[in-house]
């Protein structure tokens, strides 16, 4: 498939168009693939909780430390109970794995899924390139002329350095380098920006 590709301006980039390639940006998204793709993706980034020690790992004696009737006192019996001070957690916190599996095939069919949702919908923008001048304000005029919303912009191999910093007070642009690109993100934004490096990363990425 050809897409058009724009300079930030709006405006027609030498060489207007490029051949993208079907494998990747021409799939038939299944939301069921892209499902578990999110899924897998948002249970790895869940962190555990640190494991806390219970009745049965604390070292503590068993003996029955006191008579079973005439102390005045509970008749306990064992030192590890919650109750005092070293002794084990009641119902602490445990150490729970979300570290899931999900296979390699499934996840780059997912990605080429993503990016072929928004070539499907016609919300991806190919530029020629992010060159410009480290002002927010002339980045919110590009993007208005562009006429997009929520934007992810993904780049080469870095995000251009300018741009970075001139897209780090949009609250509504966000920016990655090539190797980051991943179906969460590509997903959640309205309008997908790929530079021709981009293109050339991810098509490379499948390819090889």
């Amino acid at each position: 498939m050809k897409v058009k590709v724009q300079t930030l301006d709006g405006k027609a980039a030498k060489g207007a168009e490029l051949e993208l390639n079907d494998e990747v940006f021409a799939v038939e998204p299944r939301a069921d693939i892209l499902h578990r793709v999110v899924t897998w993706q948002l249970e790895k980034r869940r962190a555990t909780a640190r494991g806390t020690r219970e009745r049965a790992d604390v070292a503590r004696t068993g003996k029955k430390f006191g008579r079973q009737k005439g102390g005045g006192t509970a008749r306990h019996g064992d030192r590890r109970a919650p109750v005092f001070i070293g002794g084990g957690k009641a119902h602490g916190a445990r150490v729970r794995d979300f570290n899931p599996g999900l296979n390699k095939k499934v996840r780059a069919l997912g990605l080429r899924m993503a990016l072929s949702s928004h070539a499907k919908a016609g919300s991806l923008i190919v530029l020629d390139n992010l060159a410009i001048d480290a002002k927010t304000k002339a980045l919110t005029e590009s993007f208005t002329k562009l006429g997009v919303g929520k934007t992810l912009v993904i780049d080469g191999d870095a995000v251009e350095t300018n741009f970075a910093l001139a897209a780090g007070n949009l609250h509504t642009v966000n920016v990655l380098p090539a190797i980051g690109a991943n179906v969460y993100d590509i997903l959640k934004h309205d309008t997908l920006v790929l530079t021709r490096a981009a293109v050339e990363k991810l098509e490379a990425r499948f390819n090889g």
